[in-house]
């Protein structure tokens, strides 16, 4: 997928199927959160002057080293980084979306509350076993 907002929408869906998740906006950005918690920044919709199109994801594997080799990739601002979050512009060159999924559902599992990450697993073995 070439076109980011493509992209973004994916990755929204995605995080709007995890378990006990939802859409907020708060200072006007789009995020997703679980159990009050932000697990995925969207930005907001559409490019401005001061801000580029982007996405946080906390990431604490080597997903996180591999996602700050993307051009343009930076750990989060407001001290966010230094907890493992990281900012992807969504136009720069990016991995196959599969792996920005797995990056969503890594962050995810970083925030959520044991409940919702045992629905997620419970999801997973159903979909295996069938």
């Amino acid at each position: 997928m070439s076109d980011w907002h493509a992209v973004r929408q994916t990755m929204r869906d995605f995080a709007l199927s995890l378990p006990e998740t939802h859409e907020d906006f708060p200072w006007g950005d789009r995020v997703i959160k679980v159990n009050k918690k932000v697990f995925l920044f969207l930005g907001i919709d559409e490019p401005t002057e001061k801000w580029n199109p982007s996405f946080g994801v906390k990431l604490r594997s080597e997903a996180h080293g591999h996602a700050l080799t993307v051009e343009g990739a930076e750990p989060s601002g407001y001290g966010l980084g230094k907890a493992g979050w990281v900012t992807v512009p969504f136009q720069s060159a990016l991995p196959d979306v599969e792996l920005l999924l797995d990056w969503v559902e890594e962050s995810y599992r970083a925030i959520a509350p044991k409940r919702a990450i045992k629905l997620l697993n419970s999801q997973a073995q159903s979909e295996a076993d069938q």
